[in-house]
């Protein structure tokens, strides 16, 4: 059975936290797709300065969480903010999370699952700048690059980004196996 992933961001999301997870969950065999607030192109940052361009493939309001495995959220300042404002947006996280689907967070990206209420009494980490956000969600904060807790994976920024990848495609696959 081929891994659903759902890959959702905006405008100012950092560029290496969406093409390297997006590249090497393709390269896996996985079905990934981007769902932006429109289907018109949306820009990365490179910390702060523009990176690529990409289309997204459906609009949040399209998606739903039910015909995907998994759901990524790339960091950056700028798309977790925006996003974490948009209901749309966090109720589709909140849907991941409900249905207990994997669900990846790297950077800035916590930010939207602490909008949807998704970090208490859960092991997360994220950019040194949320740390707090983080602990007054109601997270347990862990230091290190990638913490998994069940299959809620979250990473620290894009030098992770490889191993995010890798640890989230790892939980969404888990959730697929079903016992004999």
């Amino acid at each position: 059975m081929q891994t659903k992933v759902l890959i959702m961001a905006s405008s100012g999301f950092e560029q290496d936290e969406l093409f390297v997870p997006l590249e090497r969950l393709r390269a896996a065999g996985c079905e990934v797709k981007l769902a932006a607030p429109s289907r018109d192109p949306i820009r990365a940052t490179v910390l702060d300065d523009p990176g690529r361009w990409i289309t997204p493939d459906l609009s949040i309001a399209e998606a739903d969480a039910a015909e995907w495995d998994a759901l990524l959220l790339p960091g950056g300042l700028i798309n977790p903010d925006h996003l974490r404002t948009d209901a749309a947006a966090v109720a589709l996280v909140r849907a991941f999370l409900k249905g207990d689907k994997a669900v990846g967070a790297i950077c800035h990206g916590p930010w939207l699952l602490i909008e949807a209420d998704g970090v208490r009494g859960r092991q997360v980490t994220g950019w040194r700048s949320i740390r707090t956000d983080l602990r007054n969600a109601g997270g347990m904060f862990s230091d290190g690059p990638v913490v998994r807790d069940g299959k809620l994976v979250t990473a620290v920024g894009p030098q992770d980004s490889a191993a995010f990848a890798d640890a989230l495609l790892a939980a969404a696959k888990e959730s697929l196996t079903f016992p004999a």
